[in-house]
């Protein structure tokens, strides 16, 4: 089977696997996890912030983001797609008691003039804007990245009305290589930024949380209420700092596996890519309805030998990662074409 669900479905490499057997472990609750610590000190480097916390999860990442920079009551701003919002169960509400403002963008991107206005007035009878959240890059929207010069700008704008801001990073490893921007170019304008190292990285677990030495020590605390610290953590620490010097040079073949996949489909009207472009390792494909559903492709694929996911009615996805071939994926773009070609004759 040929697994093109998510690059979540990825194995550990051998030499991943014997620096997690060696990770030099603590006690990272009672004080300190050398790995975790050595782990968190080069993402906050890299992204070019003060601290970093190690979080079991990019969901508890983004909801103790979203958390420390509103008060309970009040609410935030993001895009209708974004991850936040449409796959992390109502957390913020939940568990923090927060609203979220979702604004439709352009093709999941937020910029100025769609943000406009939205700031509530000073209003005993309306809840207060606190913060911004933009994702980088756009799982809704294919992993497509949003322009840098849009992010400088929606985030000036944020600051400028005294709104703090926070990235959903997941996958701004894929964003920095598809751009050939530096990671922390790509972070600056944020207070808090959210990355995963168990998507396109490989790693078995391991999210981050990085922002000011301020906000990381509320960061901690928060992680202990919400369930999330943990203490030999070096042993999965130590996988994700393997992927981390490792495997991010690598990204470009799975941005260019994602691309060889959208193109195969180029000539069957029956399906299209959402966004019109492929930027990183996320295809998205639109379903036109007189062909069938969405999940009726991803059932004839998977009997074909290709894994994939069908989201909703109308659009399936196939994600591109460190252990999917060549050749396989030479595979599936011949099995994708021949279905698609059957469709085609038969209607």
């Amino acid at each position: 089977m040929i697994d093109l669900r998510s690059d979540t479905v990825t194995q550990p490499t051998p030499e991943m696997r014997q620096a997690m057997a060696n990770a030099c472990v603590g006690d990272g609750v009672i004080d300190v996890d050398p790995t975790v610590e050595q782990l968190e000190r080069e993402t906050a480097s890299i992204l070019g912030k003060e601290s970093a916390l190690f979080m079991p999860s990019g969901s508890m990442a983004n909801q103790i983001g979203v958390r420390l920079h509103c008060d309970r009551g009040s609410e935030f701003l993001c895009e209708a797609d974004c991850h936040i919002y449409q796959y992390e169960q109502g957390a913020f509400a939940q568990l923090s008691g927060l609203v979220a403002q979702p604004i439709v963008g352009r093709e999941g991107v937020l910029e100025v003039e769609h943000v406009r206005g939205a700031i509530r007035p000073e209003n005993d009878h309306m809840v207060r804007t606190r913060l911004l959240c933009l994702e980088n890059t756009l799982n809704r929207w294919g992993g497509l990245v949003i322009p840098q010069e849009t992010i400088e700008s929606v985030c000036h704008w944020a600051h400028e009305h005294s709104l703090k801001t926070h990235l959903d990073g997941a996958r701004i490893w894929n964003a920095a290589v598809a751009k050939g921007l530096d990671p922390s170019q790509m972070a600056a304008s944020f207070d808090s930024v959210s990355v995963c190292f168990s998507k396109g990285l490989g790693a078995p677990v391991g999210s981050a949380l990085a922002g000011s030495r301020g906000l990381i020590e509320q960061a901690r605390r928060a992680r202990k209420l919400f369930g999330g610290a943990m203490r030999q953590a070096g042993i999965i620490a130590a996988g994700a700092l393997h992927a981390l010097h490792h495997h991010r040079d690598r990204l470009s073949f799975d941005h260019e596996a994602a691309r060889q996949l959208a193109d195969a489909t180029s000539d069957f009207s029956a399906v299209s890519v959402r966004g019109g472009r492929v930027d990183t390792n996320i295809v998205m494909l639109v379903v036109d309805p007189a062909w069938g559903s969405a999940a009726a492709l991803q059932s004839r694929l998977y009997e074909a030998g290709v894994d994939s996911f069908a989201m909703g009615d109308e659009i399936i996805r196939f994600v591109t990662h460190m252990d999917v071939t060549a050749e396989q994926i030479d595979q599936a773009c011949r099995i994708l074409q021949g279905i698609l070609g059957e469709a085609s004759a038969s209607h």
